[in-house]
C-alpha cells in the first residue's frame, strides 16, 4: 500500500526537516493515539522529520542504526545489511560474488560503526524491540532508497508486524523499489526531476549527532 500525493510529476519544496515531518504527519493521523506505534527516525537526517511526526501522533520517537553492507568497490550495491540486536540481512546473489575475505572485512568494518553510533545516539536507552508493533520508519527522503529498503527488512528482523516507510520526498524509481519492501509508503512528492534530496528543501543543513541526541532526549 503506498500514499503519494498526485503532484502531476511536478516538486514539492519543504522549508526544512520540522515542516517535511508536519506534512507527513497528517498523512499518518490514523496511526495517532496507539499503544503499538513507534517513530523510528534514521540517523542523522531523518530524526528531526520523525521528532515532528512522533509529536504529532503522540508516539515514542526512536532511532533505527541501520549499516548498509556496501561491495567495496561500489558501495552504493549492497550485499546486505546490519541493525540491532544482531540482525544480519543478506542479499544472496550479491554477496555470492564477493570473497569471503571481502564480506568479513566489510561486516567487521560496519558493525563497529553500528556500535558506536548506537552508543553516540542511544546512550542509557533499553535495546530496541520491535515485536508486535507498528514500526514508521522515517527519513528526510529517498535517493538511491537502499538505506530505507535495509530499515525495512531490519525492522522487521527485531520483530515489527507492520513496517510503514515515511518520506516527504523521494525519486520515482526508489520510491517504486521501496514499496515492493515495505507495508506502506506515504511520500507526498515524487518528482521526475530528482536530483538530491537537498534540492527539495529550503533548509537543509546537516543534522548533527548534538541535535539527534537532544530530540530523542526531549521526547522521553
Amino acid at each position: 500500500m503506498s500514499d503519494v500525493s498526485d503532484t502531476g510529476g511536478r516538486a514539492m519544496i519543504f522549508t526544512d526537516r520540522a515542516q517535511a515531518g508536519d506534512v507527513l504527519a497528517a498523512s499518518l493521523s490514523g496511526y495517532a493515539n496507539r499503544d503499538d506505534v513507534i517513530v523510528l527516525g534514521l540517523v542523522r537526517g531523518g530524526v528531526p522529520v520523525a521528532a515532528r511526526i512522533a509529536a504529532a501522533l503522540k508516539a515514542p520517537l526512536d532511532v533505527l542504526v541501520v549499516r548498509k553492507l556496501g561491495v567495496p568497490w561500489s558501495p552504493e550495491v549492497a550485499f546486505g545489511a546490519l541493525g540491532p540486536g544482531g540482525v544480519r540481512v543478506r542479499n544472496d546473489d550479491v554477496e555470492r560474488r564477493l570473497s569471503p575475505r571481502d564480506v568479513d572485512a566489510v561486516v567487521e568494518r560496519e558493525a563497529a560503526e553500528l556500535v558506536r553510533r548506537e552508543r553516540r545516539y542511544r546512550g542509557d536507552r533499553p535495546p530496541l524491540h520491535l515485536t508486535g508493533r507498528v514500526a514508521i520508519v522515517v527519513d528526510d527522503g529517498l535517493a538511491t532508497g537502499a538505506t530505507a529498503r535495509a530499515a525495512v527488512a531490519v525492522a522487521r528482523g527485531l520483530g515489527a508486524v507492520e513496517v510503514v516507510v515515511a518520506v516527504p520526498v523521494a525519486a520515482p524509481d526508489s520510491l517504486q523499489l521501496v514499496r515492493a519492501t515495505a507495508d506502506r509508503v506515504v511520500c507526498p512528492s515524487a518528482p521526475v526531476s530528482f536530483m538530491a534530496v537537498s534540492q527539495f528543501y529550503r533548509e537543509f543543513p546537516q543534522t548533527s549527532d548534538a541535535e539527534v541526541v537532544t530530540l530523542l532526549s526531549s521526547s522521553t
